[in-house]
C-alpha cells in the first residue's frame, strides 16, 4: 500500500478504526476475496461513521483516487454474490 486514506479529523479514534476496516474490507474484496457478511459488517459500521450519502460518495472518490479500489463496486457485488472478488 503506497497511499494514505482518506480520514477526516472530526472523527474520533473508534470512527477512524472503523472506517479503515473498510477500506481494509474494499481491499481484501479486490485482493484476495472477502465474504458478503464480512464486508457489509465493515460496511454498516462506517455507515454509522458517515451518515449522509454525499459524504459516503466523497470518500468514495478519494479512496478510489488513491487506491484505485471503489467502495461502491464492491458494495454492488455483495448484493449478488456470498463471495466478492473482484
Amino acid at each position: 500500500m503506497d497511499y494514505s486514506y482518506p480520514l477526516d479529523y472530526k472523527w474520533t479514534n473508534d470512527d477512524i478504526l472503523d472506517v479503515v476496516s473498510l477500506y481494509n474490507a474494499v481491499e481484501q474484496a479486490y485482493e484476495t476475496g472477502i465474504s458478503k457478511d464480512e464486508f457489509l459488517s465493515a460496511y454498516r459500521k462506517f455507515k454509522n461513521v458517515v451518515g449522509t450519502k454525499s459524504e459516503e460518495k466523497q470518500i468514495d472518490r478519494e479512496f478510489e483516487k488513491v487506491s484505485g479500489y471503489s467502495i461502491y463496486k464492491v458494495f454492488k457485488a455483495s448484493k449478488e454474490n456470498e463471495w466478492i472478488k473482484l
